[in-house]
């Protein structure tokens, strides 16, 4: 199962999904365009704990952790 982590003020939410399945593919795409859109970073981890900014939906991705923008002030 791969998972999309979504970070916000309230902590995180974890939405799992099957990459084989067409529909929960299209739904986690859906959610990547739309989070990235509203401004979130999202990235992923490789195999040696490299850190990835991913700037298109990676259906081979099994974690990928959205950040919202940050705001100084």
């Amino acid at each position: 199962m791969a998972l999309q982590i979504v970070m916000d003020q309230t902590g995180d939410s974890r939405h799992y999904f099957d990459a084989k399945d067409a529909e929960a593919l299209a739904k986690a795409e859906e959610r990547f365009k739309k989070l990235t859109g509203l401004g979130f970073t999202a990235a992923t981890r490789g195999t040696r704990g490299e850190i990835s900014k991913l700037r298109a939906f990676d259906p081979n991705a099994e974690e990928t952790v959205f950040f919202p923008r940050l705001v100084g002030g």
